[in-house]
């Protein structure tokens, strides 16, 4: 594909009463369709699934991981392989995180400086592993992904330690600029700054406004769903998606919910990704429109009937909650046939925020999305909350 600019964002129809926005983003490798759900693929792989299966579920866009991928297999290994597409054989659009959210995942192993991350290895030789905003961005060259991020300095969500937020939130910002100076690749790879500031509204503002001042073709909204409670976390989204501007993407990170992606949609949000669909597929359990079914329960024994009579992919056309119950986190089978299903049904509800917004039927999708998933009507008060502040007030 020849483009002018590696990253095109065509806002097809907004929302009239939300913030809601179907776009089309277009990327050198694949055309995408926003909202999105990215899929995570940390080491090159979703796991249980052939890159074949995942164009047959009509993925456009996954994710791969930075830290990982640098450790093993390394610079030079992607480099040689032509980049991570032709290494794992995909043809759609990659994003790669920065390796900061390590900083918190790692946190005993990580020290933080002004320099970069040092990091306890956890590879084969037991070496050490500086992680610098230029290193960060070599790996992230080598891989090629149509968007790769700045590397940030991750402080935990639920952190009171001001000082400590506070220099992270500048911090990230100096570590942006070193980032944008030694990107190689910038006729084909975009780099998205990352909103920092955890729960605080000034810090966070600081961030975004720092951030525009950049020439960046995306932005993401860091610093999130780290254990803060919901009512907190929805406001921050809310706060940043107004600030940042409208004719570009904006990426809420870490979030894959489906109640999330609903909200966050109203909130204005355009891309998203998680590990859960795909981690919760190796426990057993199923997504459906009204939860999840946890498929090692007993009361689906003999129940023969599909994951969901709604759902076209392979799974439910062939196989019945009785099977699946029978061979849920015994069979490597299992993660393969409910992580078709939990990526198809990610897929499929973001397809249908995307076409309700075109067709001006958003606030009615969001209205009977609640209300299937909770028939009862006691619908969370920051549910509530968030959508009352953008117009729909659920009944």
């Amino acid at each position: 594909m020849s483009l002018r600019t590696p990253l095109v964002f065509n806002i097809l129809a907004e929302c009239g009463t939300t913030k809601a926005r179907a776009s089309k983003m277009i990327l050198p490798h694949r055309e995408i369709d926003t909202p999105v759900f990215m899929p995570v693929g940390t080491q090159g792989t979703l796991k249980g699934l052939l890159t074949e299966q995942l164009d047959n579920l009509g993925l456009q866009i996954m994710l791969a991981n930075t830290y990982h991928l640098g450790i093993k297999p390394g610079v030079e290994v992607l480099k040689k392989a032509g980049g991570l597409h032709k290494f794992m054989n995909w043809n759609g659009a990659l994003l790669t995180d920065s390796g900061g959210f390590q900083m918190v995942s790692l946190l005993k192993l990580a020290e933080i400086t002004e320099q970069g991350v040092k990091f306890g290895s956890l590879n084969e030789n037991k070496s050490e592993i500086v992680l610098t905003p230029e290193h960060s961005i070599e790996i992230q060259n080598a891989i090629g992904a149509d968007i790769i991020m700045q590397l940030d300095d991750v402080v935990k969500t639920t952190s009171l330690d001001y000082i400590r937020i506070e220099e992270a939130m500048y911090r990230t910002t100096r570590w942006l600029d070193r980032c944008l100076q030694a990107h190689k690749r910038s006729n084909d790879q975009n780099i998205f700054p990352i909103v920092q500031g955890t729960l605080n509204r000034e810090l966070r503002t600081t961030s975004a406004k720092a951030h525009m001042d950049r020439d960046v073709r995306g932005f993401a909204i860091g610093g999130l769903s780290g254990g803060e409670s919901k009512d907190d976390f929805w406001k921050m989204v809310h706060l940043s998606t107004d600030i940042l501007p409208k004719d570009k993407p904006r990426y809420l990170m870490g979030v894959g919910f489906a109640v999330d992606l609903v909200v966050c949609s109203a909130l204005g949000v355009d891309m998203y990704d998680c590990v859960f669909p795909t981690r919760t597929a190796r426990f057993g359990c199923a997504l459906v429109m009204k939860g999840q079914l946890n498929l090692k329960q007993k009361v689906y024994k003999t129940d023969l009937n599909p994951i969901d009579k709604d759902c076209d992919c392979s799974t439910c056309k062939t196989y019945t909650r009785a099977y699946l119950h029978h061979i849920a986190t015994i069979h490597t089978i299992s993660c393969h046939l409910l992580t078709v299903h939990n990526v198809a049904f990610q897929l499929r509800l973001m397809k249908n925020i995307h076409e309700s917004i075109k067709e001006n039927k958003f606030v009615k999708f969001v209205e009977n999305f609640m209300a299937n998933l909770h028939p009862d009507k006691d619908y969370p008060s920051w549910v509530v909350d968030a959508l009352e502040t953008v117009g729909i007030e659920l009944k």
